[in-house]
């Protein structure tokens, strides 16, 4: 694993992530396009964690802070996990706990109190993984939606 880098994505590699989630993620997002991630990284450049050895894009992770909670006690910074993803290859070797780890202290170093993740109902494979990373599922909330307009 000390050969497992992990870096924040710039708007030169939005291609290779999106060929990427093709590949390695489940479900599909209305912002999985060049226009949505270039505006996450707009908006925050180091949001977009990319795990890499030898060059090579083996995991990813969005870990997007927002701002104060109004439901926590005292407030904090909101944050957020979402696509985190391994190459199917290179799955059960630790990327997605760095990748994790490296989000995390990342909320730390912003004042984060509380990381949320957004995970699949039906992605098993990533319940096993949330759990190992020592996250847990609310049954107390649903997560409401709704697309706006571009």
């Amino acid at each position: 694993m000390d050969d497992l880098r992990i870096r924040a994505a710039g708007p030169d590699g939005i291609d290779a992530v999106l060929a990427f989630w093709r590949l390695a993620a489940e479900g599909t997002s209305v912002s999985d396009d060049r226009d949505g991630v270039a505006r996450l990284l707009d908006r925050d450049p180091e949001a977009l964690l990319l795990a890499e050895r030898g060059g090579e894009l083996l995991g990813t992770v969005i870990a997007g802070c927002g701002g104060t909670s109004r439901t926590e006690s005292g407030g904090g910074r909101r944050c957020s996990l979402y696509r985190l993803a391994v190459r199917p290859g290179a799955r059960r070797q630790g990327i997605a706990r760095a990748l994790v780890a490296a989000a995390e202290e990342r909320f730390a170093a912003l004042g984060g109190r509380r990381g949320d993740a957004m995970v699949l109902d039906e992605n098993e494979r990533a319940h096993h993984t949330w759990r190992a990373a020592g996250y847990a599922p609310q049954p107390q909330w649903s997560r409401w939606v709704t697309t706006l307009a571009s």
